[in-house]
């Protein structure tokens, strides 16, 4: 009888373990990469995007998690270095064997890592903007969630062109890898249009003077200034070359020509006339003044962690970076598990997914999800709580 008690008893608790396994294997947290560029001369936009990244993951966690497991956030700062980016690439897909990661936040660490976690088979929310970061081929769970840089040039360009009406154009872009790569599209999808640039430079973001190009630029007749650069830095030093010459030629180009950074580098107020960017309708007032109904909602939630007074950053990418968390809940909710080919399949079934910076979709063949219909142009020095106005039509 002993005997036989003993063993019902084993039983019961072999019993009770099969019925916690899936339990505990449920509240295991979901571990998320988070390649962001906190410091050095490209962190403008990583900083922001952070503080969406983590509100969407404390929202998340407060509302129980995905499926009941917790959202673990594994930051790591890449100080804007492919050479970082790649090793802590390899340390998330390896080492700490995430089951996403977001990021990088700038293209040319993007194309250092990209393949590394292409060849983890890890899926990848893809926040650099040019065109080599996405291939359904070769990185078939890299989704982009930023617009394509080509939709930020075409849109661009097309307000230089058709718009202002102007034909000379001198493109300014940075050395890094997305600069580079910027300057050459750029120019490509100018002379697509009939117009061939007549000065192009390429700067150190570094650089502390400008005016040598900025001078250069004019002597050549240019009409217009096109930079291309994610650096605020740089770009507060252009159009300080700019102001400081008497040179009022319109400065039209990336959308970090608008962050609050620059107003607070320029020589004097007026510099930030006449100077327009590629920017979003989600982040744009409308003729009443009011924000989309959704990014109002964001900006009051996020106002109080940025400081209570105006904020400061360009707000569409904190609603970004708060977008990928989230697309993160709906791709593993969608695929009932962090397996990366159900999250892959559904992400690939995604359509109309509603966020605060876009509605996305993707397919097996797309895997570019922001849309045409979202892209703005906008009035730089209309800054105010991260948003802008129209650019003049």
């Amino acid at each position: 009888m002993k005997f036989r008690s003993m063993k019902h008893g084993l039983l019961a608790v072999q019993a009770a373990m099969c019925l916690l396994a899936p339990l505990a294997a449920q509240a295991q947290p979901i571990k998320v990469g988070w390649l962001s560029s906190l410091t050095g001369p490209l962190s403008s936009a990583a900083i922001a995007e952070n503080q969406g990244v983590q509100l969407a993951v404390e929202e998340i966690n407060k509302a129980g998690g995905i499926n009941g497991r917790p959202i673990e956030l594994l930051t790591r700062d890449t100080a804007g270095d492919p050479t970082k980016a790649v090793n802590f690439a390899q340390q998330l897909a390896f080492s700490d064997k995430v089951h996403v990661v977001i990021g990088p936040v700038n293209s040319g660490e993007g194309l250092a890592s990209t393949p590394i976690l292409a060849r983890a088979g890890i899926p990848n929310l893809i926040i650099g903007a040019i065109d080599e970061l996405i291939d359904p081929v070769k990185y078939p769970r890299a989704f982009r969630v930023i617009n394509t840089n080509k939709q930020w040039i075409g849109t661009a360009n097309d307000y230089a062109v058709n718009t202002l009406k102007k034909s000379k154009v001198a493109i300014i872009a940075d050395t890094s890898g997305y600069g580079t790569a910027s300057a050459k599209t750029a120019q490509e999808m100018l002379e697509k249009a009939g117009i061939k640039p007549i000065y192009t430079a390429l700067v150190d973001p570094n650089k502390t003077d400008l005016t040598d190009e900025m001078m250069k630029a004019k002597a050549a007749g240019a009409d217009i200034v096109m930079p291309w650069s994610a650096a605020t830095g740089l770009l507060g030093r252009l159009l300080n070359a700019r102001g400081d010459i008497g040179w009022n030629v319109p400065v039209v180009g990336h959308p970090a020509l608008m962050a609050a950074q620059i107003r607070k580098l320029l020589n004097k107020p007026e510099y930030w006339q006449n100077t327009f960017a590629a920017g979003y309708r989600s982040t744009t007032y409308g003729a009443d003044g009011k924000l989309p109904a959704a990014t109002q909602a964001l900006l009051d939630k996020m106002r109080p962690r940025l400081g209570n007074g105006e904020v400061d950053v360009l707000f569409w990418w904190v609603a970004m970076g708060y977008d990928t968390v989230k697309i993160v809940e709906h791709a593993i909710k969608t695929a009932g598990s962090t397996d990366p080919a159900a999250m892959q399949k559904a992400l690939e079934g995604t359509r109309e997914y509603r966020g605060i910076y876009a509605t996305y979709g993707w397919s097996a063949t797309e895997r570019n999800g922001f849309p045409d219909s979202n892209m703005a142009m906008n009035a730089a020095n209309t800054f105010k709580d991260g948003s802008f106005n129209l650019a003049p039509r």
